[in-house]
């Protein structure tokens, strides 16, 4: 191979390398027992914290993918309950999650009252990171989280369509194969 063809070679994987650098993390993890098959309705419980114009923007962003999944959201009432949290720097966050006996949604950001058991967990969020968290309404257990990381940055030209990305690859796989055999 002669030097330019290395060095475009090597030119374009570095390139690669970068921009797989830089590129949104996405995570998910869903509860393995529940059956998704069973929901097809959602409402809002929060957007965490609030603010008005990406209150909305995340909503839009979330209610596309599960539109384009065949759910439906309703006012209230509906199969599952969705909260998302949104951070703009590196945060720790204390979720403490009931085993149902306290009432609530299952979990109360930076401890809180409730019966029964108790998991605190901790996590830290880097700069510009989405969470949105699905509960059953029944029986108000987390059944699925996303989270996607450098959602948000300093560019706002940029932000709501790294929004739109963030989103729509945290759906991608959703809901989640769990059938039990």
């Amino acid at each position: 191979m002669k030097p330019i063809g290395r060095t475009a070679v090597c030119t374009v994987l570095f390139l690669v390398a970068l921009g797989s650098a830089f590129a949104q993390q996405v995570k998910t993890d869903f509860d393995h027992q529940a059956n998704f098959s069973q929901y097809k309705t959602y409402s809002w419980q929060a957007i965490t914290p609030a603010n008005s114009l990406w209150d909305a923007r995340i909503k839009s962003a979330v209610d596309a993918q599960l539109a384009a999944k065949g759910w439906t959201q309703v006012d209230s009432g509906g199969d599952v309950a969705i909260v998302a949290i949104k951070t703009t720097q590196t945060q720790r966050s204390l979720q403490t999650f009931y085993d149902g006996m306290g009432g609530g949604w299952g979990w109360r950001r930076f401890g809180g009252g409730g019966f029964g058991e108790a998991t605190t967990t901790e996590q830290d969020y880097k700069e510009g990171t989405l969470v949105v968290d699905m509960y059953d309404a029944k029986s108000k257990q987390l059944i699925w989280r996303g989270s996607a990381e450098d959602t948000l940055s300093t560019k706002e030209d940029k932000n709501e369509k790294n929004l739109d990305k963030g989103v729509a690859k945290m759906f991608k796989k959703f809901p989640p194969n769990s059938e039990k055999s």
